[in-house]
């Protein structure tokens, strides 16, 4: 039975991994989600406001003349009417100031050519916040108070260590808060892309009529498990390629980082957070829970995803019969953004629990640091529900795989279990 197993997983393991598409994607994905993290803020440092001539009717005679015109945005002075200034074509923009700027800043109209972009109206309204704010501090006429402002002006950042640890250890909830979401946004990924793989090739084997010649040689149950955990490690080999890849890179690159971080900024939050980044250690445990909780969730959810692909003919069908799947994916997805707020919750504890949602939740919160025994508990929970599952997709399969012509409703599907 063993052999059998193992010779339809190698088959449907070999098969993926030797497509372009999966190499591809393995090696390129961490760099592209690299890319997508870091070109925002790449975009926004090389780019500045768009460069345009903006005419300023300054009622309140005392902005205009604080206005900084920088060599892409230009403010021009004007007293015509507004109406004059809207037919000249050489001015980009009017911004036109009331007269109680000052004790009303809400009195200021911003009228553009097209759309303004966000870089523009955030380098104007910054501008006019500051100039506001000068006038206003000048009026207490109190000699270098924007010096004593400076002077007095605090900024606290508090280094933050775990004391329920045999070691004290360096935390960043900021940290902590983004690997959550990665991690389970990577579960919801992987699940949902998967499952849907093992549905589809159900489907297009049952189609195809390949799978009653092979049933001739070995049980429905052996065909299906064979099939769910050959996709299922082409899952596992792109997380283990993927934790060697980012552990390459905290191994060797971190440290000289930290080290030169160290040297040149005093701010506590970043150093921690390189700090829990470069530590391999913990970079390993993520990826470690991250696997067992994939394994977990991928079974369980699989196996729905193979009774469904089992239960119909073609992929419009299964669409209708998707939802007992997507649903609680995308609602253990949605949970996990809630939970990552508070990881310590009844709430959050509740739904990792659950075998629906604990995978993508429980992810959530590990990064948190939270104790190892819930951890243990959400997996025994989820294992024991997978292999139930397991169980009665097998009997759904069996029957699923000879029916044809007819889509069977949930009612008929429940039927299918009990059959001998």
């Amino acid at each position: 039975m063993t052999n059998k197993i193992s010779l339809v997983l190698k088959r449907e393991y070999i098969q993926r991994v030797r497509r372009k598409s999966f190499i591809i994607s393995t090696i390129l994905m961490p760099l592209l989600m690299l890319g997508l993290m870091m070109t925002p803020a790449l975009v926004m440092t090389l780019t500045g406001p768009e460069n345009k001539k903006i005419a300023v009717i300054d009622n309140s005679h005392i902005i205009a003349p604080a206005l900084q015109t920088d060599g892409e945005m230009q403010f021009i002075t004007v007293n015509e009417p507004i109406d004059q200034i809207k037919d000249n074509e050489d001015y980009e923009a009017i911004l036109v100031i009331g007269k109680d700027i000052i004790s009303n800043p809400n009195d200021v109209t911003f009228y553009t050519r097209g759309s303004a972009s966000i870089k523009t109206e955030s380098f104007i309204s910054g501008q006019l916040s500051a100039i506001i704010e000068q006038h206003r501090l000048s009026q207490y006429k109190i000699d270098n108070l924007p010096q004593i402002l400076a002077d007095v002006k605090a900024d606290v950042s508090m280094k933050t260590l775990r004391i329920d640890r045999e070691e004290e250890e360096t935390t960043s909830s900021i940290v902590s808060y983004l690997v959550g979401m990665i991690m389970s946004l990577m579960l919801y990924m992987f699940i949902m892309l998967y499952g849907q793989m093992v549905m589809n090739s159900i489907i297009e084997e049952k189609n195809n009529r390949v799978l009653e010649v092979m049933v001739s040689s070995i049980k429905p149950y052996q065909l299906m498990l064979g099939k769910i955990l050959g996709i299922g490690a082409v899952a596992i080999t792109q997380i283990l390629i993927w934790a060697v890849l980012i552990c390459s890179f905290t191994t060797w690159v971190m440290p000289s980082m930290v080290g030169s971080l160290f040297n040149t900024t005093q701010n506590i939050d970043l150093l921690q957070a390189i700090t829990m980044l470069g530590d391999t250690g913990y970079i390993l445990t993520i990826f470690g829970y991250l696997t067992l909780f994939l394994i977990g969730g991928y079974l369980f959810y699989s196996a729905i995803y193979a009774s469904i692909g089992s239960a119909v003919d073609n992929a419009q069908d299964a669409s209708q019969l998707q939802s007992i799947a997507i649903v609680p994916i995308i609602l253990g997805m949605v949970f996990s953004m809630s939970v990552i707020q508070d990881p310590n919750s009844t709430m959050a504890v509740w739904l990792s629990m659950i075998p629906l949602t604990s995978p993508m939740v429980m992810m959530a919160r590990v990064p948190f640091g939270i104790p190892t025994i819930e951890i243990i508990m959400s997996l025994i929970i989820l294992y024991i529900c997978m292999l139930l599952m397991i169980w009665v997709a097998a009997k759904i399969y069996r029957v699923g795989i000879f029916m044809y012509g007819k889509k069977p409703n949930i009612r008929e599907i429940i039927t299918w279990t009990r059959y001998k």
